[in-house]
């Protein structure tokens, strides 16, 4: 019997937990209330921060309580072009302005918009790609939807697939900050280290076929090869199951599915 392989330990997070300690706070949208239904609020952007371990910068937005003497302050994922002192406005009269938040049935077919919710009042999950990302889901092209439905909307995202969601779901205008990001080479292995350490412990990561047959399915050999398929079926036990896990197909894109491929590239 081999050793608990690298996926096995994973499960049971131990040292392979997120590193969340000093992480700002879950970025996401003012809970959906009766100001944002029908008419919209206004907030003011008091600072861009960083938080560790993501690609984007977060903008803090403090708004006036509905109903309270006091304040609220949100974090929001900045949009490009956002700066400190800038008021935003949230609800569906916002005006089409870069940071403001409206439900995508205010929003005109082809503008650009970021941090979209998949459901209404679910206060933004499709964000980053958050930049992989990274534009880690900065949507591009919405709506194609007459201004003003209450049907169903279709979102682009920049892959060039297509979402379709409810149309009272917000977004923001604009798309999300500190894209390009990811152009620069790493160069050496201490920024590839300060990048993963604020994350979770994943790099250094040895390729299976480098290690012994007890340490993993793909080790082994007089030369490092894999020695057998490298797919594996879904119902694989946990030791076995690693590489290329139930692939519906394998290898480069040739012929008509390489030309599909490059002409979705060309128009995102």
């Amino acid at each position: 019997m081999g050793r608990v392989i690298r996926a096995q330990r994973k499960g049971a997070g131990s040292v392979f937990k997120s590193h969340t300690h000093h992480r700002k706070g879950p970025a996401r949208f003012r809970s959906l209330d009766f100001g944002e239904r029908n008419g919209y609020l206004k907030g003011v952007v008091t600072d861009i921060i960083h938080d560790p371990g993501r690609g984007a910068p977060l903008a803090k937005v403090a708004f006036r309580h509905p109903f309270r003497y006091k304040k609220q302050t949100e974090l929001f994922v900045a949009a490009e072009g956002l700066y400190t002192g800038q008021f935003l406005y949230c609800g569906k009269k916002a005006t089409l302005v870069v940071g403001n938040v409206l439900p995508l049935r205010s929003i005109h077919e082809g503008a650009v918009i970021c941090n979209v919710e998949h459901h209404v009042g679910d206060r933004g999950v499709s964000r980053q790609g958050l930049r992989r990302l990274r534009q880690l889901l900065s949507v591009t092209t919405p709506i194609t939807t007459p201004l003003g439905s209450t049907r169903p909307f279709s979102i682009k995202l920049p892959s060039g697939a297509k979402k379709i969601v409810p149309s009272g779901c917000r977004a923001m205008i604009g798309q999300v900050a500190g894209g390009g990001r990811t152009e620069k080479p790493l160069l050496k292995a201490g920024n590839a280290y300060h990048k993963f350490r604020v994350k979770r412990n994943c790099w250094p990561k040895v390729r299976g076929v480098a290690m012994n047959p007890v340490e993993h399915p793909h080790g082994g050999g007089n030369h490092q090869h894999i020695g057998h398929a490298s797919t594996v079926r879904r119902d694989a036990p946990p030791g076995q199951k690693v590489g290329l896990i139930a692939a519906r197909r394998t290898g480069r894109l040739r012929g008509q599915a390489a030309a599909t491929a490059a002409k979705a590239d060309k128009t995102t």
